[in-house]
């Protein structure tokens, strides 16, 4: 839980401008949809799909790490990693286990044949849209285990995209057609209330000397 006096406190330190400019982002921000990175190689790849995220109002996305490393470039994402909750895996099964305990069906985006159109796809039920590493793409793991397999039509002879490219076609057109749905999507109040907790600390300076000063003064 938010302990209320103290985000008050800190509000305190942030402008008036940047508290509203808090209610307004995480006024469309959405949890219904999710994005999952599969063992991206190239660094701005990933950061660009963060910065995606945030542009596009998704609230969380994760980052299944098990063949490179760590691939989050904050010059490209741009600060997103601070809007954004992201999180890590170690393999692709962990990672469909606790998006599957979250109630989320698992949505594999791939080129081949055969599959689901992003033209007729509607969302129904909250999704984890899983992209997959620049050349092979997604794993067995996460394509046999997936709910359904998503691609964008293409009409020239080249068939891929970039992942990051892929990703903002997907989510531009998904976030718009659930915002205008009669899905309930927002974030809960409460998980509102944690992210201006969140975000109002990240904006402070000196933070751990502010949060000291608050807890010596509680004692008196």
């Amino acid at each position: 839980m938010v302990d209320l006096d103290l985000l008050a406190y800190l509000e305190g330190f942030v402008s008036e401008e940047r508290k509203a400019r808090f209610k307004e982002v995480l006024s469309t921000r959405t949890n219904f949809i999710t994005v999952v990175t599969e063992d991206v190689f190239q660094a701005h790849n990933t950061s660009a799909v963060i910065r995606s995220c945030d542009v596009f109002g998704i609230q969380s996305a994760h980052l299944i790490e098990a063949r490179f490393g760590k691939r989050l470039d904050k010059n490209i994402a741009m600060g997103a990693e601070q809007w954004v909750d992201v999180h890590s895996y170690k393999n692709a099964s962990d990672c469909l286990k606790h998006l599957r305990s979250k109630g989320y069906e698992i949505v594999a985006t791939t080129p081949e044949d055969g599959v689901e159109s992003l033209e007729d796809f509607a969302i129904k039920k909250p999704i984890a849209l899983c992209f997959g590493t620049e050349k092979e793409g997604l794993s067995s793991t996460i394509l046999d285990q997936s709910d359904l397999k998503l691609k964008i039509p293409m009409v020239g002879f080249t068939q891929s995209l970039n992942i990051s490219v892929s990703a903002a076609i997907i989510l531009q057109k998904l976030t718009q057609e659930l915002r205008n749905s009669d899905q309930h999507w927002e974030l809960t109040e409460t998980e509102k209330l944690m992210k201006r907790f969140d975000w109002t600390m990240k904006s402070i300076n000196h933070l751990d000397d502010i949060l000291a000063r608050y807890h010596k003064d509680a004692k008196i």
